[in-house]
């Protein structure tokens, strides 16, 4: 007997993405359910062969629904997760809504699998910030190795991390520009064509953007809460495929050999990494992969056991439709044990 599944947000890309990866790893689901609000019920969304017409979550039983995966916004996270969780189905939430609830666990399953445990507190479990994702599938076999004291990372976030209208304004925009034609300004601050902006969500009090603050804090949630973490977070015009180079002090000393090594055989790792033209991995080939990438490991030789490496993954996947899943698989597999 399998289980049934409910994705909210259907009709968006993390939405979309999710329903691709539940028929791609053969999850065991004898139904699955495509929810959306109530605009856009009818809508066709494909499943592996299959298309299913898109349901309204406003008219929506969840009983009986076993998982509901959830790529919505906060605001409405707030409002329906625990509506649904009441009604005995396990929310697996995509938004930031729930990340630092002490009482909901925040899940990469290749570092902190075990903390799935915690969701029976309030039958919700957050995936986190898809850019924290990719970097602590990279920093935890380091971090197990070495001791991580500090991070600073900078990001290259692809416009598909803002949703659709961000990557039709990309499409547009460039296609403005090579036919003369006005620029228009929707989804983000400052034209995205041909430039890059240092700024994703809103910003704080002390000058940091909150995207910048998620990387801080889910990280200590996931990975250690001694670990100091520095982010700079931007926006680049690429449309799927989020890119990090990230600087990491340890406690004791590692070699860029020892590292190689150890993120070779690392899970949700692969290392593409010759010191040659094109011996590295951009955007572009992480497109549709579920591996993390890591490439440009070298030693930093500015600070005493110090380290340098380039991380690139698909947002939309391993940033997480695919991160999502995988808390699925487990929460099913070790928990539910519904499947037989």
């Amino acid at each position: 007997m399998g289980y049934k599944i409910a994705v909210l947000g259907a009709t968006g890309n993390v939405g979309r993405e999710m329903l691709n990866i539940l028929a791609e790893r053969e999850f065991p689901a004898d139904e699955v359910v495509a929810l959306a609000s109530r605009r856009s019920q009818g809508t066709e969304v494909s499943y592996g062969e299959r298309n299913l017409k898109v349901k309204a979550l406003e008219t929506y039983d969840f009983a009986g629904t076993d998982i509901c995966l959830m790529a919505t916004s906060g605001a409405l996270s707030a409002e329906w997760a625990p509506k649904i969780a009441a009604k005995g189905c396990v929310v697996i939430d995509n938004s930031s809504r729930w990340r630092m609830d002490q009482d909901v666990p925040l899940i990469v399953p290749e570092v902190n699998a075990s903390a799935i445990a915690g969701y029976t507190k309030k039958n919700i479990i957050a995936n986190p910030n898809c850019s924290t994702a990719q970097m602590v599938v990279a920093l935890k076999p380091l971090h197990d190795a070495a001791g991580i004291r500090r991070v600073v990372v900078s990001t290259y976030q692809s416009v598909s991390g803002a949703g659709k209208d961000a990557m039709d304004e990309l499409f547009t925009q460039t296609r403005a520009i090579f036919v003369n034609d006005d620029i228009d300004e929707g989804k983000f601050t400052k034209q995205i064509a041909f430039n890059v902006i240092p700024h994703i969500d809103d910003f704080m009090e002390d000058g940091q953007t909150k995207e910048e603050w998620k990387m801080t804090v889910e990280t200590k949630k996931i990975l250690d809460p001694k670990i100091k973490v520095t982010a700079t977070c931007v926006r680049v015009p690429v449309f799927v495929g989020h890119s990090e180079a990230v600087n990491i002090e340890f406690e004791r000393p590692i070699s860029d050999e020892e590292a190689r090594d150890i993120l070779r055989e690392a899970p949700g790792c692969l290392v593409v990494d010759k010191h040659e033209d094109g011996g590295y991995v951009t955007p572009i080939e992480c497109v549709g992969e579920y591996a993390t990438y890591i490439s440009r490991i070298r030693v930093d030789p500015t600070i005493e056991n110090g380290l340098n490496i380039w991380v690139v993954s698909d947002n939309l996947r391993k940033g997480a439709a695919l991160n999502a899943v995988q808390i699925a698989e487990i929460l099913g597999a070790r928990y539910l044990k519904k499947a037989a």
